[in-house]
């Protein structure tokens, strides 16, 4: 056992918090409520919008979820939007013209948090025909500000894509990632899941030398950076993305092998 103990726990869902199949095992709900019993929050913080948030409040049905890689805090309990950080359309423009110009053949998608919307061309890998999810032109896209904006490329690998997309955005946006397709995740300028746990955390007057973290994507990166630097826990599954590996303090089992419950219970 040791001697440090957490009082807030982060956690990323996909690949981390919940299996392959999108469920929760029974081992892993226990010893998140063992936390919660003691007054410990437990915070999701992940790349999904709130759309996408529907069925894990059977799992966690209360609490503040940090959506759309931080630009947006959602209650779970009144599945209502508390925050958001949303990109602007002046920005949402710029980017666009500018990665379009770069690489012809990028192709769009806009998360509103409870709407989707995508270019014609571009392929949804899920929600496709779900209620909120619409196809629509690149100019009614970036007329409105967005929670997140996507770029995808059908042939480019994921890493020399999402490479130069962070190039043509610079400072402008931040870019990350959380697939294993070329598909880059656009947020705000300064906006991560970093900034969205630390919200979260302050409120329960919890600062980073306090919290642990789990992820296995580059998207994890900004979290595991805040967190440990204070001193506190940042931990990746064993099949984590060698960035965020690189990143960590801890490396725990996979989301097959309720890795997250495993290192919660060694505390």
């Amino acid at each position: 056992m040791s001697d440090w103990r957490p009082r807030l726990i982060a956690t990323d869902m996909d690949g981390t918090l919940l299996r392959g199949n999108d469920t929760v095992s029974d081992a892993t709900v226990a010893e998140l409520e063992r936390w919660r019993s003691e007054g410990v929050p437990v915070v999701l913080a992940t790349g999904r919008p709130p759309r996408w948030m529907v069925r894990i409040r059977e799992v966690l049905g209360s609490g503040t979820a940090v959506c759309c890689n931080g630009a947006v805090l959602l209650d779970l309990a009144g599945f209502e939007v508390l925050e958001e950080d949303a990109l602007e359309p002046a920005v949402l423009q710029e980017v666009t013209a500018e990665l379009r110009r770069h690489q012809p053949d990028t192709w769009f998608a806009v998360e509103y948090g409870l709407e989707f919307r995508h270019e014609p061309v571009y392929q949804p890998r899920w929600d496709v025909d779900a209620p909120g999810v619409a196809v629509a032109t690149l100019e009614e896209m970036v007329a409105a500000p967005v929670a997140k904006l996507l770029a995808r490329h059908e042939t480019l690998p994921r890493d020399e894509f999402v490479a130069l997309v962070e190039r043509v955005v610079g400072d402008t946006a931040t870019v990350t990632t959380s697939s294993t397709d070329a598909l880059a995740e656009i947020s705000a300028r300064g906006v991560t899941k970093a900034t969205g746990i630390a919200k979260v955390a302050a409120e329960h007057g919890v600062g980073p030398e306090d919290v642990v973290v789990f992820g296995d994507m580059p998207n994890d990166i900004a979290a595991f950076d805040w967190v440990r630097e204070a001193g506190g826990r940042a931990v990746a599954m064993a099949h984590a993305h060698p960035d965020l590996l690189a990143a960590a303090t801890d490396v725990t089992g996979t989301n097959e092998d309720d890795g997250v419950a495993a290192f919660l219970s060694s505390l």
